[in-house]
């Protein structure tokens, strides 16, 4: 009921569209048992979202968005609420986002992210779980898809939530007539794909996978 009150997001440009979606703590607050920590790395940003009593245990949230959109706040509601359910430490990262950062910088910040994880903050792989909603489904199985390419030691699991894995929207959802979706739109999320991937293909694996 509160998306369908929304303008529509072609009638919007790309900074209100931002604005919008950062509004997101005004409707959905946090549970106070989570607590909040921002990070500012060299290369990596986000925050942690850490649940009383969290376990041993990492997840490593990529937030959705379309690759143009979102941020760590936008989704703070989402990821505190999987924290709180699954009791674990949960970091959102702050990856760059289409058109000023273009395909591969989203995946370049997952990759920065998990391996500072693994180093930096010494989680081992086995410890870690990847999760993301949308574009940050589609990029936490990019990001999988690119750890195995590289050799390196892969996460627990990986949850993908409505992943957005077809860049190239061929899927039967992204034809004209198709069912209406209350939060996607077929014509924006084709704009947001261009935006990401510029001239480059919109079938590569470490795009669509």
């Amino acid at each position: 009921q509160r998306l369908a009150r929304l303008p529509a997001q072609t009638s919007l440009t790309l900074e209100q569209l931002r604005a919008q979606y950062d509004r997101a703590p005004e409707a959905f607050p946090v549970s106070e048992a989570v607590q909040i920590k921002a990070v500012a790395a060299k290369k990596v940003r986000g925050e942690w979202l850490t649940p009383e009593g969290a376990a041993d245990a990492v997840i490593l949230y990529l937030h959705g968005g379309g690759y143009v959109i979102g941020s760590p706040r936008s989704h703070r509601h989402l990821a505190a609420a999987i924290a709180l359910a699954t009791g674990m430490r949960t970091f959102t990262l702050d990856y760059r986002l289409a058109p000023e950062h273009p395909h591969p910088a989203a995946l370049d910040d997952a990759l920065a992210a998990y391996r500072w994880l693994r180093t930096r903050k010494h989680v081992p792989a086995h410890r870690i779980m990847i999760a993301g909603d949308s574009a940050g489904g589609g990029l936490a199985l990019a990001l999988l898809v690119a750890l195995r390419d590289a050799g390196e030691a892969l996460p627990a699991s990986a949850v993908l939530l409505s992943p957005w894995v077809d860049l190239s929207c061929t899927l039967p959802s992204c034809q004209p007539g198709a069912v209406p979706d209350p939060v996607i739109d077929p014509q924006v999320i084709r704009a947001m794909a261009r935006a990401y991937m510029g001239r480059r293909s919109l079938r590569q694996p470490h795009a669509s996978p």
